[in-house]
């Protein structure tokens, strides 16, 4: 389809920390376009992009919001993003979907390194993206310049400013259109008024408009050339090549304002209708098959009255309520306007809509009217969970309903893993910090109905042996009818660490016949499952050397028995050790927090293996080393804390070394409790 019959609904994703203002520049983006009547505040509880329980309860945006408004004839869909790092996965699938992307950052140099991840991620995947500096009321005596500049150090994009403030006295009053060299002075919740250029002004407007021109020019020889021979260019053509710039992702525009009083938001507006590109150049960009209809699912809902929704972005052709799509029927067709459905009959290219009732779709998928394509291969990986709590139902009759709400919790958000753990039998939700989880279990309760406590997980510690012994064993019982009778020899023997249970049959002369042989070796494997400390059994070998049987009385059973009795009475005898998981975990930090992170791996019983630059990342280390599992259970909250909230680590199961003293006591003894409590 060319891109002159494509219409124009375009898309631009609001993303940035916590606390940058995002969702109050959505209202300011409603409200300015009309869209709304009146703007809500997120103190308040009723602004659009706050919808759900957890985001008034926590005053925080926990989940992508979807909001449109018609500007200037043409049609805008804004999604509001988690700025939470713990909700980051979130963020990424809606800056997939998006044209455009506004980066809402405060002006605060000093926490320039928070915007890394954003950046990377979004140069990563050719995003354009826009940089809007919100709260410069609250700027002080504190330059743009060098805020910029700040920025500009975790940028591996040219940040261009694109607007220099008017000042009065320490207070910005208004801004300077570099490319129009217009200056507004900004009404309170009003649009702003043109004003004359002030001289206060006028030196630095022309030294920052030389520097953005310069910056263009390193894209574009005819606009070099100009520059050299002294021509001073048009704004037509600057705006272009912003236009040009922006679509390839090669420059990040910047812009001023603040959302809370609605300065500078009309600006805003103006540079993403003609500058942002379309949903053709986009799709084109993610290299979208173009043919019949393609839409992409980038966040899935389950509603309690609609069932399943999908919101996804409409690449290519028509959608309509009831038609096939993905290999399944649409039953359901919505716009989103935050909390706020509105039922369609068919929705354009650009558009972004709920799709009701798509069981099999999946965030990422590409849905055609051919059928279902699977997920996209730009799509990006779910990153490893760093936090997990141990998850119980309080009421017991709700365990079964616990298992399919996580399940449909996990739809709705892919970056949630689910595991029953092996050896402890909890059941261990996995994400990306304590926020993350609570607002999980949060939602368990408020959509699903089923009422969560959480835990840290039980570390899964093992045990084995030092020494081995030889044990006799008889297990005899007589009852009316046939009786119960087992005789056997053991000898036990540690094994290397990581040999795992091996069983040997030494038996000569059919002392014990063949056909109970089995029994014995899976009465020891029974009983491995809990040693003499309470915990599995690991790295030891049983040989049956000898034993007795009855031909009436002896059976399976009672050599099955019997074993466990053997193992049971000798191996409190073998020298039981605790033995802890040790893990290998690799920290990724900005690099002047390194010496930080070092000491907090010390200060934890980790033994650092050594560290370097982390690859791909400018100005960030990765360090190595290994650390008790544990000791890393709120690791992720020290780390975030320690690094503005940047910090982050990926783990492995690495050994599992011996656990003595007063750790080992404390964990033998939380472990009676545990089981005393089942």
């Amino acid at each position: 389809m060319p891109h002159s019959q494509v219409p124009t609904v375009r898309c631009a994703a609001l993303a940035g920390p916590y606390l940058s203002g995002k969702t109050t520049l959505l209202e300011s983006l409603l409200s300015a376009t009309g869209a709304i009547g009146r703007k809500g505040s997120v103190r308040d509880g009723n602004a659009v992009g706050d919808a759900s329980p957890e985001a008034k309860a926590r005053q925080m945006s926990v989940e992508i919001n979807v909001a449109g408004c018609e500007y200037l004839g043409e049609r805008w869909q804004f999604l509001d993003c988690p700025g939470s790092v713990e909700l980051g996965y979130e963020t990424q699938c809606a800056l997939m979907a998006c044209d455009v992307a506004v980066v809402v950052a405060e002006p605060q140099a000093e926490k320039a390194v928070i915007l890394a991840p954003l950046f990377k991620f979004l140069d990563d995947n050719g995003i354009p993206h826009i940089l809007f500096i919100n709260k410069v009321d609250t700027l002080g005596d504190l330059r743009i310049r060098d805020v910029v500049q700040a920025y500009q150090a975790v940028s591996s994009r040219p940040l261009v400013l694109r607007e220099v403030p008017v000042r009065e006295g320490d207070r910005i009053t208004g801004y300077v259109d570099l490319v129009s060299e217009r200056a507004y002075h900004f009404n309170p919740h009003k649009p702003s008024d043109l004003m004359a250029l002030p001289d206060s002004v006028r030196d630095r407007e022309g030294e920052a408009r030389q520097e953005m021109l310069e910056a263009l020019s390193d894209f574009d020889d005819s606009l070099l050339e100009q520059l050299l021979e002294d021509v001073r260019p048009d704004p037509g053509t600057v705006y272009e090549q912003f236009a040009k710039d922006l679509a390839q992702d090669l420059v990040v525009p910047v812009f001023l304002g603040s959302a809370e009083n609605d300065g500078g938001i009309r600006r805003l507006l103006k540079a993403l209708r003609h500058e942002a590109p379309d949903v053709a150049t986009t799709a084109e960009r993610l290299s979208i098959p173009d043919g019949g209809t393609v839409v992409q699912p980038f966040k899935t809902l389950n509603a309690a009255h609609t069932g399943k929704l999908s919101i996804a972005r409409v690449w290519w052709g028509t959608v309509t309520d009831g038609m096939a799509l993905g290999g399944e029927r649409v039953s359901g067709l919505y716009r989103l306007m935050g909390k706020d459905q509105q039922k369609l009959a068919q929705a354009a290219v650009g558009d972004v809509v709920a799709l009701g009732r798509l069981d099999k779709a999946a965030t990422g998928d590409l849905l055609t009217d051919k059928g279902n394509q699977g997920r996209a291969e730009n799509w990006p990986e779910v990153p490893p969970p760093v936090f997990g709590l141990a998850l119980h139902a309080e009421n017991r009759n709700d365990e079964v309903k616990l298992s399919a709400a996580i399940q449909k919790l996990i739809e709705e958000d892919p970056s949630l893993r689910f595991e029953q753990t092996a050896g402890t039998g909890e059941m261990v939700l996995w994400g990306h910090g304590d926020i993350h989880l609570h607002i999980a279990m949060d939602r368990l309760r408020s959509k699903f109905n089923v009422a969560v406590k959480g835990r840290a997980p039980q570390v899964p510690y093992r045990e084995s042996i030092r020494k081995g012994t030889s044990h006799h064993a008889r297990f005899k019982r007589q009852t009316g009818g046939h009786g119960q009778f087992a005789d056997i020899q053991v000898d036990i023997a540690p094994q290397e660490r990581g040999a795992g249970i091996a069983f040997l049959d030494a038996v000569v002369g059919g002392a014990v016949p063949r056909q109970y042989i089995p029994a014995v070796e899976a009465g020891v494997r029974d009983y491995a499952v809990q040693g003499p400390l309470g915990f599995p059994v690991v790295d030891f070998a049983v040989t049956l050397t000898g034993g007795q049987f009855h031909a009436v009385d002896s059976s399976e059973m009672a050599f099955k028995t019997v074993a466990r009795q053997a193992m049971s009475e000798a191996m409190p005898k073998c020298d039981p050790v605790l033995l802890e998981p040790v893990l290998t975990v690799t920290v990724a930090v900005p690099s002047d927090y390194t010496p930080k992170v070092q000491r907090l791996i010390s200060g934890r019983r980790g033994q650092i293996l050594g560290y370097d630059a982390r690859p791909g990342w400018q100005g960030w280390d990765e360090v190595k080393a290994t650390m008790p599992q544990a000791e890393i259970h709120d690791l992720i909250v020290e780390l975030r804390s320690l690094s503005l909230g940047v910090g982050t680590y990926t783990w492995a199961f690495d050994r599992l070394q011996e656990l003595t003293g007063k750790a080992a006591d404390r964990a033998v003894e939380q472990r009676r409790e545990a089981l005393a409590a089942v």
